[in-house]
């Protein structure tokens, strides 16, 4: 049995390109590891199994990331398989959790039929772009569709806290609706109102912000509301709708997120230096998994 713990992750900046000739955005994007996770399970069984806690939390069938990572790697071998997974991150959040899932699961599925890191990294993009991210984690910048990958200076200056809205984004529909109002820039948190580490890397933004606004206005007066309520600026987190701020450590950060009133979730987060976490079994490499 391989047992992995798959963390979430926040988009700290992500820069978003027009639609290209593969029918895809271009992305560029400063990701962190956060240490808040979803935890798998998988072992040979008689048949194939996939259970989830909470029951109905996401699906549990073949259109799951994580089932579809799983696939990907037996290619076809009959063996069958048992997938538990635990659910601890927000689901529709714009926090990554299906991609860590997926990551988690290229891991141990790996480890089982003896599937090496350099296959593993191959398909890792083929099943969404944050999942190359998900698979190494820590600090890292990603671009294009996701598959190139390089460090980010790794650092425990600031923790974070994490708000998510009582609704949930369509990641699809934030893209189409970027589209159509003409590849908007998002707003920039610069200067000193980011942690020392993050100051080079120059204005952090999320260029989906307005057409997430634009799809779900209440978000606009969420925004203003945890401005208010924090007193600091707040980004947003992939295509939404959780948003996030800078604190000191994760005693402020977890106090910052205990006065949020009426959120689907709350929390104090510390960055973290790894995608995933456990044994992968066989001769798969522990965490942090290499780049490149």
């Amino acid at each position: 049995m391989t047992s992995l713990t798959a963390y979430a992750k926040v988009n700290l900046s992500l820069q978003v390109a027009p639609l290209d000739n593969t029918g895809r955005h271009p992305l560029r994007s400063l990701a962190q590891s956060i240490d808040v996770a979803d935890t798998l399970r998988l072992e040979a069984a008689e048949e194939d199994e996939f259970t989830v806690e909470p029951e109905g939390s996401v699906a549990a069938d073949g259109s799951n990331l994580a089932w579809r990572a799983i696939a990907a790697v037996r290619a076809g071998s009959r063996h069958p398989l048992s997938l538990h997974l635990a659910k601890g991150i927000p689901v529709a959040a714009g926090l990554g959790g299906g991609s860590a899932d997926a990551a988690a699961a290229l891991v141990a599925a790996g480890g089982i039929f003896g599937v090496g890191r350099d296959r593993l990294s191959d398909l890792a993009p083929d099943l969404g772009s944050d999942v190359p991210f998900c698979l190494v984690g820590g600090r890292l910048w990603f671009e294009g569709y996701g598959e190139r990958l390089s460090r980010a200076e790794m650092s425990t200056d600031f923790s974070l806290a994490v708000a998510v809205p009582p609704f949930e984004l369509s990641t699809a529909a934030v893209y189409r609706r970027w589209d159509e109002m003409e590849c908007p820039e998002g707003p920039a948190v610069t200067g000193r109102d980011l942690p020392p580490s993050l100051r080079d890397h120059g204005s952090l933004v999320n260029d989906l912000t307005a057409p997430a606004i634009d799809l779900h206005p209440e978000l606009g007066d969420w925004r203003a509301d945890l401005r208010g309520t924090w007193g600091r600026p707040v980004l947003m987190s992939g295509s939404g709708p959780s948003h996030f701020a800078f604190f000191a450590d994760t005693e402020e950060a977890g106090e910052a997120a205990g006065i949020v009133v009426g959120a689907r979730a709350a929390f104090a987060a510390a960055p973290v230096d790894r995608g995933w976490d456990g044994n992968p079994g066989g001769d798969l490499p522990r965490p942090p998994w290499p780049v490149g």
